[in-house]
C-alpha cells in the first residue's frame, strides 16, 4: 500500500493527520477509564469501611470463597492480557492474520473468565448465599456481617463482569473490522484504544482477587 494512502486511511475530516486522531482518541479513552476509577473507587473505599467494620465475619465469609477458581480467573485476565498486548503489536505492524488470532485468543479467554465467574454464581444461588431473604448462612461468623460481604461480592464482581461483556462486544466489533481490512501499519488506533479498556479491566480483577478472595485464606478448611 503507498505512503501516502497509509498515512491518510481512517483519518476523520476533523483532524489534521492520523496522529492527531490517534492522540485525541487515547485522551479520550484516558479520561473515560479516570471515571471508571471513580465508579470502581467507590465501591472499594464501601468494601474497606466494611471490612474495618466486620473483620471476623469478612473473613469467614471470604475463605468460604473458591479461591482456586479465583486464581484460575486471575490467569485467565493475565494471559488475555498477553494476547491484547500481542494484538496491539501485530495491528502496528500490519499483520492481519496474527491480530485477528490474537483477538480471537482475547476473546475466547475473556468468554473462560465468565463462565468460570458464572458456575461461582451458580454455586452460591444453590447454597442459598445470595443476599436477601433466601440468604442462609450455615458457618462460622455473624450471619449478618456475612451477608454484608457477599452484598459487596456480588456488587464488585458483577459490575467487573458487566465490563467483561462490554469488552467482549468491543473485541467482537475490532475483530469484525480487521477481518474487512480496516486497520494498517499505519491506521490501527481502535486496537489501541480497545487494548486500554481492555487492560483497565484486567487491572481491576488483579485488586479484587486479593481483596475478596485472599482474605481469609489462613480460615480456609474450618
Amino acid at each position: 500500500m503507498e505512503d501516502g494512502h497509509v498515512t491518510t486511511y481512517g483519518l476523520a475530516h476533523q483532524f489534521d493527520d492520523i496522529e492527531q486522531q490517534r492522540e485525541a482518541g487515547t485522551l479520550g479513552m484516558w479520561a473515560f477509564l479516570v471515571t471508571e476509577i471513580l465508579f470502581f473507587g467507590g465501591m472499594f473505599m464501601a468494601y474497606i469501611l466494611y471490612r474495618t467494620k466486620f473483620p471476623t465475619g469478612f473473613a469467614y465469609a471470604s475463605a468460604h470463597l473458591n479461591w482456586k477458581l479465583g486464581g484460575a480467573n486471575t490467569a485467565v485476565l493475565i494471559i488475555s492480557s498477553l494476547t491484547m498486548a500481542l494484538a496491539v503489536y501485530y495491528a502496528q505492524m500490519g499483520n492481519k492474520n496474527m491480530l485477528m488470532l490474537c483477538l480471537v485468543l482475547t476473546m475466547i479467554l475473556g468468554a473462560t473468565f465468565l463462565g468460570i465467574k458464572g458456575y461461582e454464581y451458580y454455586d452460591k444461588w444453590e447454597t442459598h448465599l445470595i443476599p436477601g431473604p433466601n440468604f442462609d448462612w450455615k458457618g462460622h461468623g455473624d450471619p449478618q456481617q456475612v451477608q454484608m460481604f457477599y452484598f459487596l461480592y456480588f456488587m464488585m464482581t458483577g459490575v467487573h463482569a458487566l465490563h467483561m461483556i462490554v469488552g467482549l462486544g468491543i473485541m467482537s466489533v475490532i475483530l469484525w473490522m480487521a477481518s474487512r481490512d480496516r486497520f494498517t501499519a499505519g491506521y490501527h488506533s481502535p486496537v489501541e484504544i480497545s487494548g486500554l479498556y481492555w487492560h483497565f479491566v484486567d487491572i481491576v480483577w488483579i485488586f479484587l482477587f486479593p481483596l475478596l478472595y485472599l482474605l481469609g485464606a489462613h480460615l480456609h478448611g474450618q
